[in-house]
């Protein structure tokens, strides 16, 4: 979708996300929609498709962003906590509540971590598993 979006945009630089004015128009060229805006069209653009965007908030966001950059991007903590404007003392393990979602679904299993005989394992970008569409 972000690929189709940056498509259809033709947007090179600047804020991904711009303000939008009465009418559908962008407001000022290059000036950051409000996280407020954001959510509020994301939101009805749930309601379009018929999905509850009541549990849906810019929490879902944040989590998703550091799983993200920790995940695919190989981003360290330190970087990403930087990044979100966490503390970087690691005492309260703030960073923990964004990386790791009730969502989460163990891939392997914990007998399997070191295992020298195991095939590396490949994650197929469109359904998530380990399958023969990787």
């Amino acid at each position: 979708a972000l690929a189709a979006w940056l498509r259809e945009s033709k947007l090179t630089s600047g804020y991904l996300f711009r303000k939008v004015a009465f009418g559908d128009c962008i407001a000022e060229a290059n000036s950051p929609m409000s996280s407020e805006q954001f959510l509020e069209l994301f939101r009805n653009n749930l309601l379009d498709i018929d999905i509850d965007p009541t549990p849906n908030g810019m929490h879902s966001f944040c989590q998703g962003g550091c799983q993200y950059l920790h995940v695919e991007r190989h981003w360290h903590l330190r970087r990403i906590c930087e990044w979100g404007g966490w503390s970087t003392e690691f005492m309260n393990m703030t960073i923990v509540k964004y990386l790791i979602s009730s969502n989460d679904d163990p891939a392997e299993p914990r007998e399997h971590f070191f295992d020298p005989n195991q095939q590396p394992t490949i994650k197929c970008r469109q359904c998530g598993r380990c399958c023969s569409c990787a």
